[in-house]
């Protein structure tokens, strides 16, 4: 039996995707559902490609009811994996998935981490300090945002004259590179 994983996203869904292809014909897991709190997001075309049910998360539901708590029980999700969902964890679902739930960050936390430090402006934070490397971090989600353990981060070296769009472009190609892997070996390790 298949362990069945949730997808969080806001956006795109460029690592969502990347996800998508890993699992497709998996032997241990697949994805059942990717949820999104944005109407317009790119995530939903992925999940068409790929014949994945989607639903549409609304502070309602997610905030102020149990409601997707209770979905995300009834499809029997085994693992949540947020891919670039920038909305806050309620308490509930941390406790709900406790454990099962990671998040993919484009730092080396604990650096440029914590609230409003997402995107663009993690890379244009980097830039600002001079950093010569970035990188990405895959962590577990607890009730606090980018404060949950490390699983795993990859780093790129920067070159002085790299633009934040630079620094981007090369964090999103390791995020690519290891996201789907290291899921795999959270879930499937022990198989």
């Amino acid at each position: 039996m298949h362990k069945r994983i949730a997808i969080l996203a806001s956006g795109g869904g460029s690592n969502a995707e990347k996800i998508l292809a890993h699992f497709q014909q998996h032997d241990c897991a697949r994805v059942d559902l990717i949820a999104c709190n944005r109407k317009e997001a790119g995530v939903y075309n992925h999940a068409e490609t790929y014949g994945i049910d989607t639903f549409r998360l609304t502070r309602a539901n997610f905030y102020e009811s149990d409601e997707f708590i209770q979905l995300l029980k009834s499809r029997h999700i085994d693992f949540v994996v947020l891919a670039g969902f920038l909305w806050f964890i309620p308490q509930q679902m941390v406790h709900a998935f406790e454990n099962r739930m990671v998040n993919i960050h484009p730092g080396l936390l604990p650096k440029y981490g914590g609230k409003g430090m997402y995107g663009h402006h993690v890379h244009e934070a980097v830039k600002a300090a001079g950093e010569r490397e970035s990188g990405m971090t895959i962590h577990w989600v607890n009730e606090a945002y980018d404060e949950g353990n490390i699983i795993f981060q990859d780093r790129v070296a920067l070159d002085p004259d790299d633009s934040p769009d630079d620094i981007a472009r090369k964090v999103l190609m390791l995020e690519h590179r290891n996201y789907a892997r290291v899921v795999e070996e959270v879930l499937c390790g022990d198989q």
